[in-house]
């Protein structure tokens, strides 16, 4: 177990191994070098030939998905995604938040993409993997360009965020939304601002998550909230508060996912709970091996979302009666392509 302090502003404290290299320097618990400071976030251009990506799994809604930037500088200790900077002969934790990989070009090939007869429309999830609205999109404003081309062609989108930054960009969505075409998931995994700090230290604090679906809803946007990863002995018991907070602000609907830790996400995470809530570590991590059958991952499609055993039974029963409760659908309305258009038939009938 790693004995390094926590850092300001950072989810994970070290950078565990990469499990596809076997050399890797380490940084050793006494080493006080003025020259070597807490990393700062630094940005790479990725020069992807291809913005949509898709996946097969039968658990997931949806085919295709993009993803602007590669890595995610929120720096929430949970993340899934962490793993997928080891392709990248990177490590999954601090180097997954503070070496981010900016597809510059991606307004452009999602242009070219939409517009290739190969291309049958459907919606296209935003944030499959890591946050579009982390905090460089404020300023590189790629997700809001791609936004645009999205609305230009009319194709449905579903967005999942972190950041209340989502609503600068209402008015693009406005234009989707009149064509049932958007349709946007704020992520809150808990009310309380501490603990928001720590375990997702450069996402939107919580309030200000509320108030981006205030304004989407105002606008007649969609919105929902998704009220994950739980982690069982932690935010558990903040379920039936959120949601109610979520319906006040105007979210239709509402899901949850139960926390998972593939690969080095499982030493981060435990790394973490013995830095930050030391007395409650061993209970937590007992519980959510009570939900994957003995381990602290179970990655079989059908249960890795939900978890399994007593408990996820009971907080699953606990989740479904206060949606009820509060009048909130499973899932948001269903997006239409109907409105879809790419160019091609406008301009092959002047040769018609």
């Amino acid at each position: 177990m790693s004995t390094n302090a926590p850092q300001r502003g950072r989810g994970a404290s070290e950078n565990p191994p990469n499990r596809f290299i076997p050399l890797y320097r380490e940084r050793y618990d006494d080493w006080d070098d003025p020259e070597d400071p807490a990393p700062a976030t630094r940005f790479f251009r990725d020069q992807t030939r291809s913005i949509l990506t898709t996946n097969d799994s039968p658990d997931i809604p949806f085919t295709f998905s993009l993803n602007p930037y590669r890595g995610c500088e929120h720096g929430c200790i949970y993340c899934y995604a962490r793993p997928t900077h080891e392709w990248l002969s990177l490590s999954a934790g601090l180097d997954f938040e503070t070496q981010i990989f900016v597809k510059e070009n991606a307004p452009e090939l999602l242009r070219q993409e939409l517009r290739s007869r190969k291309w049958v429309p459907q919606t296209v999830s935003i944030s499959g993997v890591t946050d579009a609205y982390q905090p460089i999109e404020r300023r590189l404003e790629l997700t809001r360009r791609c936004l645009q081309v999205f609305a230009e062609f009319r194709n449905p989108i579903g967005i999942v965020t972190k950041n209340a930054l989502v609503a600068r960009d209402i008015d693009i969505l406005k234009e989707l939304a009149a064509v049932q075409g958007a349709m946007v998931y704020l992520s809150i995994t808990t009310l309380d601002p501490d603990l928001a700090r720590v375990m997702e230290p450069r996402a939107s604090n919580p309030v200000a998550r509320l108030r981006a679906i205030e304004e989407l809803a105002a606008a007649g946007i969609p919105v929902g909230v998704m009220n994950a990863p739980i982690i069982p002995g932690l935010n558990d018991h903040e379920t039936p508060a959120v949601l109610e907070a979520c319906a006040k602000a105007g979210a239709i609907s509402a899901g949850y996912v139960v926390l998972r830790l593939p690969f080095a996400v499982k030493e981060l995470f435990a790394t973490w709970l013995e830095q930050h809530y030391p007395a409650r570590k061993e209970r937590i991590l007992g519980r959510i091996r009570e939900t994957r059958g003995g381990n602290l991952n179970d990655g079989r499609f059908g249960s890795r979302m939900k978890g399994e055993g007593e408990w996820a039974e009971v907080f699953r029963d606990m989740f479904l009666l206060h949606r009820r409760r509060l009048g909130m659908a499973e899932r948001g309305p269903k997006l239409s392509t109907e409105s879809f258009t790419n160019g091609r038939l406008a301009q092959g009938s002047l040769f018609d």
